[in-house]
């Protein structure tokens, strides 16, 4: 299992049954959610139904026909390592993602508390649940050109999230949905303490908007991964302006060519 050099304490006072059993599901889960398990097609863009192929799914390259997640076997390893490793090594903080689309790496995010018996940590799932917003230009200028608010197919409901999240029996309490635009919803929202922010909005209006409300709500120790660091410049353009505004220089690292993680200092 992939993880970029973070190896969570997975012997710590169980056996090595539990440890297996735990591992068998979660390595089921991933395939689940990804539609490895089934090869599930893809869309192309032009929308034609294209086969199964590995190697694209392994990287996020593809728009799933079915699977409840986009982002690609080895940013889902990374998520995966990083929730073990705050839970293992006691980092306070529920999880988070802003901008979930199906909601795969959220379900993921429940399923690693569920296998290990956490019952104090929330899922908080943020998204608008209507797509992408248009460019505001003329606040975030950065944003100018890009076009996803056009693309219907990522916009996906509140009722079929949760919908997703039932088909695996983890739509319980310890799950939280933020509905509604970033800028209306994530400033007010009544998170504690976060030990694991994953940022996949695309665009630089969400991404900062998204690092000024819950950053400082990060424990010490937790991490922070954006999805779209290498793929989007506006993305990018948010993280590097945040980070120099509030003076971050917590080593940024690679995970698969187009999301990245740190760990913030403790």
């Amino acid at each position: 299992m992939a993880g970029n050099g973070l190896r969570p304490d997975l012997t710590a006072g169980v056996g090595a049954d539990v440890r297996a059993c735990r591992s068998l599901y979660l390595d089921l889960m991933q395939a689940c959610l990804q539609g490895r398990i089934y090869e599930d097609p893809s869309i192309s863009p032009s929308g034609a139904i294209e086969a199964f192929d590995p190697a694209k799914r392994d990287l996020g390259r593809d728009m799933p026909k079915y699977a409840h997640t986009m982002i690609g076997n080895q940013r889902l390893n990374n998520l995966r390592v990083l929730a073990e490793y705050v839970v293992t090594h006691s980092i306070p903080g529920d999880f988070i993602e802003t901008g979930v689309w199906r909601g795969g790496a959220c379900i993921l995010m429940r399923a690693i508390l569920k296998a290990y018996d956490v019952a104090d940590r929330r899922v908080w799932v943020a998204d608008s649940f209507q797509g992408l917003p248009p460019p505001d230009v003329a606040h975030y200028p950065a944003d100018k050109g890009l076009h996803f608010h056009i693309h219907k197919e990522l916009a996906v409901t509140a009722e079929q999230v949760k919908a997703n999240f039932a088909r695996y029996n983890l739509l319980d309490r310890q799950v939280e949905f933020l509905p509604g635009w970033f800028k209306d919803t994530l400033p007010s929202a009544p998170i504690e303490r976060l030990a694991l922010l994953r940022l996949d909005g695309d665009m630089y209006e969400s991404t900062i908007v998204a690092l000024d409300a819950l950053y400082p709500k990060l424990s010490p120790g937790g991490f922070a991964i954006i999805d779209d660091y290498h793929s989007v410049p506006a993305c990018r353009a948010a993280v590097t302006d945040y980070r120099s505004r509030s003076a971050i220089r917590d080593a940024i690292r690679k995970i698969d060519g187009t999301g990245v993680f740190w760990q913030k200092a403790a």
